[in-house]
């Protein structure tokens, strides 16, 4: 908003100081070098405006990502504990009809949950096989195997989430082969 009030005052200034000096003196008595220089300067404070009036345009819209990035990321690390206890309902055993229909129904939860998350643009990260990275995963214990080549994610122990392929919303907790 301040850009926008800014621009106008210049805009404002810029025609006052035109029309006092038309006032002052008329155009056939000044030197066409003189309305040529004025003409330039004009040009250029409007090029300058404009140019200060296209970055305030550009930051003002990664600002508003980043916030709404910021808001997605916190709503869904605030959900993440509920899915992965979906998830560790799922694996549970189940006998009998009353327990399958309820397990039926923590499937639906989950795959809808599953699918708001892909809705948000929030992944899941691979970990199990892949190389260790730093970035994507938080190694909580290291183990010596030989069967594994070094750095390799040989157990998921959470889940980590990625927010549009860049951002991690959660890291992956994981045991490294060394």
């Amino acid at each position: 908003m301040l850009s926008k009030e800014k621009e106008k005052k210049d805009e404002n200034e810029i025609l006052e100081e035109a029309v006092e000096q038309q006032e002052e003196s008329p155009a056939e008595e000044q030197p066409e070098e003189d309305l040529q220089e004025k003409i330039k300067e004009w040009e250029d404070k409007y090029m300058r405006l404009y140019a200060e009036f296209d970055n305030y345009q550009k930051r003002s819209t990664r600002e508003k990502d980043a916030r709404y990035a910021d808001a997605v990321i916190d709503t869904v690390e605030a959900f993440l504990p509920v899915y992965d206890n979906l998830e560790r309902a799922l694996a549970v055993e189940v006998e009998g009809e009353e327990a399958k229909k309820v397990l039926t129904g923590v499937e639906l939860v989950a795959k809808q949950m599953k699918d708001v998350l892909q809705n948000l643009g929030v992944t899941q990260i691979n970990a199990l096989g892949e190389e260790f990275d730093p970035n994507l995963h938080n190694a909580v214990m290291h183990v010596e195997d030989e069967n594994v080549t070094e750095n390799t994610i040989v157990e998921e122990f959470m889940k980590g989430y990625i927010y549009n392929g860049e951002r991690v919303v959660r890291h992956s907790m994981v045991k490294v082969a060394n």
